[in-house]
């Protein structure tokens, strides 16, 4: 469940902007050798969950299936915002491609060179691998705007007042 502070977050229109038109994105998990693992990853947001799909063989679907508590960074044009989401991913398995793979390869992509990728995908996946993660915490930071971590906006502060 997004906590009250995730809702705020998640709605801010910078939120919603990196949520609905980012392309890549950082997904953290816990290794199968116990180690923080972090690789970035398509996704898209259908409005109450980050979506990545992948293989059903990628290390990340059998070390997620162990331990679903993860992490995603999406991240604007120049790293100046950012959001940061922690919540719970769960998995399931679809027939051929799914639909969030291709929806989210449309945000890089038009026209022939779309097509084209959805033929040669097609062509690969038997099987896909889709990965719900769902928010239970989030943080929005714009530093242009002045939306910082708190520790910063503390020493930012601070420093003004010296």
């Amino acid at each position: 469940m997004v906590n009250d502070v995730g809702v705020t977050e998640l709605s801010e229109s910078g939120a919603q902007l990196l949520l609905n038109e980012g392309v890549l994105a950082r997904l953290a998990y816990v290794g199968s050798d116990g180690c923080p693992t972090v690789v970035p990853v398509g996704f898209l947001w259908n409005g109450s969950a980050a979506v990545v799909c992948t293989a059903t063989t990628a290390p990340k679907v059998n070390a997620i299936r162990r331990s679903p508590r993860v992490g995603l960074e999406i991240e604007g044009e120049h790293a100046a915002q950012v959001l940061l989401i922690k919540g719970t991913a769960a998995i399931d398995i679809v027939d051929g491609v799914a639909d969030e793979y291709l929806a989210a390869s449309r945000k890089s992509m038009s026209g022939d060179d779309a097509d084209q990728f959805e033929t040669q995908v097609r062509a690969v996946y038997e099987q896909m691998a889709r990965i719900a993660i769902t928010p239970e915490w989030a943080r929005f930071y714009d530093f242009p705007a002045n939306r910082l971590p708190p520790f910063l906006a503390r020493l930012v502060e601070q420093a003004a007042e010296r």
